[in-house]
């Protein structure tokens, strides 16, 4: 058996480091598909329009003019955009009502995402009073349902934070299959200029559920 070189590890030494290096990488949170979900692409939510817009420049000076709901999100917390497809709670068992405070909506009461709820003048989607709502869900999770609702005419979204008071229940769809793709078409009345419409998904595979703000004016 020859002995090592000065300045290289023995055998033992190399099994150990192989050893450790296999430990780590087992114990390592690497984010994988099982990591991916989804959001409300059309109308775009919130995170997902600003990542849209703004995610390969979102160092230019000139969001802080051009899109300063955005500005203010990014500065806040960058991840909010990064991750426009992770904003979920799990096991609200259908209470989202009790476990969402009001002014909390539009982040789905999660901390790291509370900037999505700051009133003000975020871009909007162009709608009309019939319009497509489509989930773009990378995982392909399937639905139990999605619940959709129009801020009540008089809730001024660029001076108010949202509340469950705030909000008409317009529909709820039934279950979906896994797919990455959802779309599904809403029918209104009575509503013009500014809203916001907010969306609940109950996904299938396990008790999650998310909710978004997608920022529309109607025509």
């Amino acid at each position: 058996m020859h002995a090592p070189k000065p300045g290289q590890p023995g055998r033992h030494a190399l099994r150990a480091l192989v050893l450790l290096v296999a430990l780590l990488v087992g114990v390592l949170p690497w984010a994988g598909p099982a990591q991916a979900h989804g959001t409300i692409v059309d109308p775009g939510s919130r995170a997902y329009r600003c990542w849209q817009a703004w995610g390969t420049n979102h160092t230019s000076p000139a969001m802080a003019t051009e899109d300063p709901m955005c500005y203010q999100a990014f500065q806040a917390n960058a991840d909010t955009m990064w991750n426009w497809m992770s904003a979920l709670r799990d096991g609200l068992g259908g209470n989202y009502q009790a476990a969402t405070p009001d002014g909390q909506l539009c982040s789905n009461a999660l901390a790291r995402n509370n900037s999505l709820n700051t009133p003000g003048a975020w871009k909007t989607t162009p709608i009309t009073s019939n319009f497509t709502v489509h989930l773009y869900d990378q995982a392909s999770h399937g639905a139990d349902f999605l619940r959709v609702y129009v801020s009540k005419n008089g809730f001024d979204p660029t001076t108010q934070r949202l509340g469950w008071g705030n909000l008409d229940l317009i529909t709820q769809t039934g279950r979906y299959a896994p797919a990455k793709d959802i779309t599904f078409n809403v029918s209104t009345s009575g509503y013009t200029g500014r809203h916001i419409v907010f969306v609940i998904w109950q996904a299938s595979h396990q008790d999650q559920a998310y909710m978004w703000c997608s920022d529309v004016t109607f025509a």
